[in-house]
């Protein structure tokens, strides 16, 4: 399996509402600091359709060990973002966890505070800000998802999707929305070697595409059910699902050279700026890097460790380790991604006309 290569990540976060002085960056009111709750900001896909994913496990556990109470928001990466904009000078959420780019957008708006966790020491440097306002908490790969049930077999190419066979039966989430939506975008530039290119397929895809979609997580059991034969999705997300959803096969679409090709989309965390609990929000970051916690990541969540010193030998891990093998993983230029980002975003809703 290729080693997780993990960058700079996209950022999703939000604000909460102050009822005692303001918390900053170095600490807060005591009475903001005692209160027993914490509010998250995530993307989707780490919560389980039955209580069974990996936040249902460590935020139990996290309650039953602290006291504090965790309340849960979950969105687009993108959504989540716009949100935390939007309570900027009201802040709700404490810790806001997504997917890049917009890990980096929201640090480069601002709405991060330095915080390093407990364990991050031992997350790659790629795999956090250099600044100190965000780590990865679950290392993930973008890929796809087919009906095993409707199709031979998985597709292998980007070209395949433009059969007529797949006529309103592919959906991808939206870029600049949802992070794998954007996920999308950033892999079609890869494989075809340019923004350009990477349009003028997506222009020609949109004919078999159903619409869109602002979360990801809700285009599997569709998938599953066979309403869509292949759509986006992320493997930590798609191979939990894939164990109560018997239709769904994970695959990774071809480069250039004929090679499936992937690419790292990491879980990153921060602690939210001015944070009304951003006490509890420490603490929960550090929890969630505990290598406890990390252990659990591929055997409950069917992600991969942020931490390097986390091995995971069970068999769910062993099944990801088999998804992995003889698939090349990139590194997108994020910094180019983070900087041109609503540009291209543009240019593929005039490519596809949405």
């Amino acid at each position: 399996m290729p080693a997780p290569r993990r960058t700079a990540l996209a950022a999703l976060t939000s604000t909460l509402l102050l009822t005692a002085p303001l918390l900053t960056a170095c600490g807060g009111s005591s009475a903001a600091a005692d209160d027993k709750a914490v509010t998250v900001y995530s993307a989707d896909g780490l919560k389980g359709e039955h209580g069974d994913g990996w936040y249902d496990r460590v935020f139990k556990d996290f309650e039953r060990q602290t006291g504090i109470k965790v309340k849960y928001v979950e969105g687009g990466s993108g959504e989540m973002v716009q949100r935390a904009v939007r309570e900027r000078n009201n802040p709700q959420a404490d810790v806001l966890i997504t997917l890049p780019p917009f890990i980096q957008q929201a640090a480069g708006k601002g709405l991060l505070q330095k915080y390093a966790p407990k364990g991050s020491e031992h997350v790659a440097g790629a795999d956090k800000a250099a600044d100190g306002t965000w780590t990865a908490v679950v290392n993930n790969y973008f890929g796809f998802v087919y009906n095993k049930k409707e199709l031979p077999r998985a597709p292998k190419t980007w070209q395949e999707l433009l059969d007529a066979r797949y006529k309103n039966k592919i959906q991808y989430s939206t870029p600049g929305v949802a992070g794998d939506g954007t996920a999308v975008l950033i892999k079609a530039m890869h494989d075809f070697g340019g923004k350009q290119p990477a349009l003028d397929y997506l222009g020609r895809l949109q004919a078999n595409n159903v619409g869109p979609s602002a979360s990801t997580g809700k285009l599997a059991p569709k998938v599953d059910k066979g309403e869509l034969l292949v759509a986006n999705g992320d493997v930590q997300m798609n191979f939990a699902q894939s164990t109560t959803m018997p239709n769904l096969g994970l695959w990774f679409p071809a480069g250039r050279d004929g090679k499936p090709t992937t690419f790292a989309l990491p879980y990153a965390a921060g602690l939210v700026t001015k944070a009304p609990h951003g006490g509890n929000g420490r603490k929960l970051l550090d929890f969630l890097l505990d290598r406890a916690a990390q252990r659990q990541v591929s055997e409950i969540g069917g992600g991969f460790s942020a931490r390097t010193d986390v091995k995971a030998t069970d068999a769910k891990a062993l099944a990801l380790a088999r998804l992995m093998d003889g698939v090349e993983v990139f590194e997108p230029d994020w910094t180019d991604i983070d900087k041109n980002l609503t540009a291209y975003v543009d240019a593929w809703k005039s490519a596809t006309g949405s």
